[in-house]
C-alpha cells in the first residue's frame, strides 16, 4: 500500500521543510504511486528522458557517469529525500545514470503535472531551484576537493559528508551507520586508484578516525575526521522535500 503524503516519515525529520495542510493535500494528487525497487536495478539512465520523476522515501543509491571509453564518475551518492530525474524534465534527457544501491522505495511523480504543480504552488518552484542549488554548491566543493585537497583529506571530506547525511536522517546509531557503497565507489567519486582508497582508509582507520568493513561506517571522532577534511561539521540546513 502507497504511503499517504500526510504519513510521509521524512516529514518527522527535522532535515526537511514541513509542509502545509494545502501542499500535503495537492502533494498527494501529484504523487502518481510508489515504486519498489531491488539493489541493482537502474532507476534512470543517462541520455533517457523518463517521463516520471522520483522521490526517494527508503534506501540509497549511486549517481554516475559513463565515459567514452568505460570509465565511470561517481557523481554523488543518493539518499531519502533526494529528488531525482529533474535534468530530464529540464534539459530533455539525463546527463547521468542513477542505481539503486539498496532496497529502495521511490515515490513516483507524473512529469507531465510538474509545471501545472508550480502554477498551482509557486513556493514550490523556489524549493526546486533551492534542490538546484545545493546542488550545484555540492559539485562545485566536490571539484575543489578532486582539486586541492589531498587523498587522505578527500577521503576524509567525503566520508564526512556521507555521515553528516546519515546522521541529519536517523541513520546513524553509536556513531554507526550502514554503508551499502564499495571502495570502487568511493574511489570512482574522488579519483583514486582503488589501491589509492585502500591504503587511504587503513590510515584513517590506524589514526582511530574511521572504519569502514562489513558494510558499516564506524566513525570514532567525528570532530577529528572534520578538521582533518578541511570542513565543518556544522548541522545540515533544512531542505526542501518533494
Amino acid at each position: 500500500m502507497a504511503t499517504k503524503c500526510r504519513n510521509c516519515p521524512l516529514r518527522q525529520r527535522d532535515l526537511f521543510v514541513d509542509f502545509s495542510p494545502e501542499e500535503v493535500e495537492f502533494m498527494q494528487k501529484f504523487k502518481a504511486g510508489e515504486l519498489t525497487i531491488a539493489p541493482g536495478t537502474p532507476i534512470l539512465l543517462e541520455g533517457s528522458n523518463a517521463p516520471q520523476l522520483f522521490t526517494v522515501l527508503s534506501g540509497m543509491g549511486i549517481r554516475d557517469k559513463t565515459l567514452e571509453n568505460g570509465d565511470r564518475q561517481v557523481i554523488s551518492f543518493v539518499f531519502p529525500g533526494d529528488f531525482l530525474g529533474l535534468q530530464a524534465s529540464l534539459m530533455g534527457k539525463m546527463g547521468h545514470s542513477v542505481e539503486a544501491r539498496t532496497p529502495m522505495k521511490l515515490c513516483v511523480f507524473d512529469r507531465s503535472e510538474f509545471w501545472s504543480y508550480f502554477r498551482a504552488h509557486p513556493s514550490r518552484a523556489f524549493d526546486v531551484t533551492w534542490l538546484a542549488a545545493i546542488e550545484e554548491h555540492f559539485l562545485g566543493e566536490t571539484v575543489a576537493t578532486l582539486g586541492q585537497r589531498t587523498a587522505t583529506q578527500a577521503l576524509a571530506w567525503a566520508l564526512v559528508k556521507v555521515y553528516q547525511r546519515g546522521y541529519a536522517l536517523g541513520l546513524v546509531d553509536n556513531h554507526q551507520m550502514d554503508l551499502p557503497y564499495t571502495q570502487r565507489d568511493l574511489a570512482d567519486a574522488l579519483g583514486l586508484s582503488l589501491v589509492h582508497t585502500n591504503k587511504t582508509l587503513a590510515k584513517l582507520r590506524e589514526a582511530q578516525l574511521v572504519s569502514w568493513s562489513s558494510g558499516t561506517l564506524h566513525v570514532m571522532q567525528p570532530d577529528a575526521l572534520a578538521e582533518l577534511a578541511m570542513t565543518s561539521w556544522d548541522t545540515l540546513p533544512p531542505r526542501p522535500l518533494m
